[in-house]
């Protein structure tokens, strides 16, 4: 198949996205398929030949614009100098409709807010993972928690404050610790642990940085997990040992701070059977499609959602493919089985 693996973008996490789509890639081409990689927001100058001509040899041809992976994110706008800071980059969309399907390897607000994949249902393009709506509810932490509740799905009672609410006078609902983070959001960029009202004040100061809105959580303690689904079927839950502190950016992407544990270790069979059901559940009442990875506490009182992803990183070191190695799945097989399982939700008519 010609498959596009659309990455980068203007999104925070857009160097995590350009770790998931380059590996992605090379796993599409080892299964046989004329894979290549874009990034959203540069494009490709196709120099005057067709859409189609990516393709041609994608096996043994160069990544294109692979080498943007290192750039930062403050140097974004200024890679296409006179022109707009619009979404979609140049020719990105005539060289997706020239695929069989585009693997989304995107990340952040860029991709899991929904506006991507409802670009892409405008122009008949097919694409792995969730639907624009699911996509967008999924992103925003009060839409989702607000679904999983209405559900009796166990998560962390919450308020949400906006910027035009201020960063000054807020009373909490529940006591201190709470957990803060924006709204709209992923990778726990702008996530805080806040003990006090100044804490919170200096939090919020930060997270309006990259949202418009704040969501604060009542605090949890517990053992964490993630868990994986792709096609319905969840993967072995995986465990989050932090070294010190709690599982932040830092500790998510730099080697030595987290031990990750797949199967886990003393995890009751009928604990992880139920967050496994959970899992399940929580995708389906959102809508997610295809695949996705959902976050979990585990105490005394149950399991508790921290939120789900509804694109997960996907390098072969990201949780889900831990997980699915852990049940024998190789990382190519688990990429080809996103795309054939998307492939048949469309055959079915029951994209979202």
């Amino acid at each position: 198949m010609k498959i596009v693996v659309l990455a980068g973008g203007r999104s925070t996490e857009r160097n995590v996205s350009f770790s998931s789509g380059y590996r992605l890639t090379n796993a599409l081409r080892d299964k046989g398929h004329q894979a290549t990689f874009i990034d959203l927001f540069l494009g490709y100058d196709l120099k005057g030949k067709p859409a189609s001509s990516v393709f041609e040899d994608a096996n043994t041809s160069q990544d294109l614009n692979i080498s943007d992976a290192v750039l930062t994110d403050e140097d974004i706008n200024a890679l296409r100098p006179g022109e707009d800071t619009a979404l979609f980059g140049p020719n990105v969309l005539d060289i997706c409709k020239q695929a069989d399907i585009v693997f989304l390897g995107l990340h952040g607000g860029d991709g899991e807010n929904g506006k991507v994949q409802a670009v892409l249902d405008l122009n008949n393009i097919k694409y792995t993972g969730s639907g624009s709506t699911a996509s967008g509810i999924t992103m925003n932490k009060v839409y989702s928690k607000e679904i999983m509740l209405y559900h009796n799905i166990k998560t962390a009672a919450f308020v949400e404050i906006t910027r035009d609410q201020g960063t000054k006078g807020h009373k909490l609902p529940f006591a201190y610790p709470v957990v803060l983070k924006p709204t709209s959001g992923g990778s726990s960029v702008g996530t805080h642990i806040v003990h006090n009202d100044e804490e919170l004040e200096s939090g919020l100061e930060d997270v309006f940085r990259f949202d418009n809105s704040a969501i604060v959580e009542d605090f949890i303690e517990g053992r964490e997990f993630s868990l994986g689904v792709v096609n319905g079927h969840a993967y072995p839950a995986i465990e989050i040992k932090v070294h010190d502190g709690w599982y932040d950016f830092e500790h998510k992407f730099q080697p030595g701070h987290t031990d990750f544990i797949t199967p886990p270790d003393d995890l009751d069979p009928a604990v992880h059977a139920e967050m496994k059901r959970v899992a399940v559940q929580t995708m389906n009442v959102l809508g997610m499609q295809n695949y996705g990875r959902v976050d979990f506490f585990a105490n005394d009182f149950g399991v508790w959602v921290i939120e789900a992803n509804n694109l997960p990183g996907m390098t072969p070191l990201s949780l889900l493919p831990q997980e699915a190695e852990a049940e024998g799945v190789a990382y190519p097989d688990l990429v080809e089985s996103i795309v054939k399982g998307k492939l048949k939700i469309y055959e079915d008519g029951m994209n979202n």
